[in-house]
């Protein structure tokens, strides 16, 4: 199992728009947690008063280490709910346990994102793979969540936002958290179904739901801070536990307003020639309709419409790979910059 590791740089994105990629924090030693008290890796306390079931989840991707940074301070200094169910979810544990900061992208998955299975055919269906066995074994559990918060990072520069799928439920939900600011709703990728896209979540008609942050870039203290303030201020807003609880650390005051977006595009890279014609940010936002910004082979690619927010460009993509999500602020959206 990872264990604690001493902290170089941040990453960044050198002149030639190569990424170096560096470990700023530590990966926690989690042994003492890998038993869990429901299932391994999975600890969940009850409250005597009622109340729904939350849970945080960390560790979907076992190098995006920021969400085991946080699960393990609340359980060592021993959070616990005021009402309802309290459940923190380390989940990808075998690949976690093979996190090298001398290699950090290397321990994303074993076999198969975690995060790409999540949906009934594939969990019923007879295909095997290290990360099929954990969704298995999670899926009864997950099934008893009302409410999930799945804490991601991100590779490639980018701000802050939450993804809620389709779910409008989720998107009230997470506008009103507040923090991180932008809150986007889009469909998910071609290549599977992510954890908040799983039905219990995300059926239409359904009480429940899930949220996905990606805090920031991999490996920071920044995003280790944005995943806690996400985490105090659900946990807050849902009444599992106290407004002023001592171990929770919140977001800092002056945050921006919330904001809602619209996914309108997915651009999937169709071969092994996409390129943007510039190293994009997420949260750029392309100011006019059919503005060039890529190049996939021989075909281009443009901005759909006015104000196009760019939601995760991946600098670095392989054909069938989600490359950008194109979006339309709900609103008046933010200057183009």
């Amino acid at each position: 199992m990872a264990r604690s590791q001493p902290p170089s740089q941040p990453s960044s994105l050198g002149n030639s728009g190569v990424l170096r990629l560096e470990v700023q924090i530590r990966a926690p030693d989690i042994r003492p947690f890998l038993g869990g008290n429901v299932l391994p890796g999975v600890w969940s306390f009850s409250a005597v008063a009622p109340g729904p079931h939350v849970a945080v989840v960390a560790l979907v991707h076992g190098n995006e280490i920021g969400g085991a940074v946080v699960l393990d301070r609340w359980l060592r200094a021993g959070l616990r709910p005021a009402r309802g169910r309290l459940s923190l979810v380390f989940a990808n544990l075998d690949a976690y346990g093979r996190f090298d900061p001398a290699d950090p992208t290397a321990s994303r998955f074993i076999d198969e994102d975690l995060n790409r299975l999540w949906d009934e055919e594939t969990l019923d269906g007879g295909r095997r793979s290290c990360e099929l066995r954990r969704a298995r074994v999670l899926r009864p559990f997950f099934d008893s969540v009302d409410v999930l918060l799945d804490l991601h990072s991100m590779l490639w520069p980018s701000d802050p936002l939450m993804l809620v799928g389709q779910s409008r439920r989720a998107a009230g939900l997470a506008l009103s958290l507040g923090v991180p600011s932008l809150v986007v709703v889009d469909e998910g990728h071609e290549s599977g179904r992510r954890l908040i896209d799983y039905t219990r979540f995300s059926a239409p008609g359904s009480q429940r739901s899930a949220i996905l942050v990606e805090a920031g870039s991999h490996w920071e203290e920044t995003t280790v801070a944005t995943m806690e303030a996400t985490g105090a201020a659900l946990l807050q807003t849902t009444g599992v536990v106290e407004a002023g609880n001592a171990i929770l650390r919140p977001a800092p005051p002056g945050r921006a307003a919330p904001r809602l977006a619209e996914v309108t595009r997915t651009i999937v890279a169709r071969s092994r020639g996409f390129a943007f014609v510039q190293p994009y940010r997420g949260g750029d936002v392309v100011a006019r309709r059919n503005t060039l910004i890529a190049l996939d082979g021989d075909a281009e690619v443009r901005s759909p419409h006015d104000g196009c927010l760019m939601v995760m460009p991946s600098l670095r993509t392989m054909p069938g790979q989600t490359a950008v999500r194109l979006a339309r602020f709900v609103g008046p959206g933010p200057q183009a910059r």
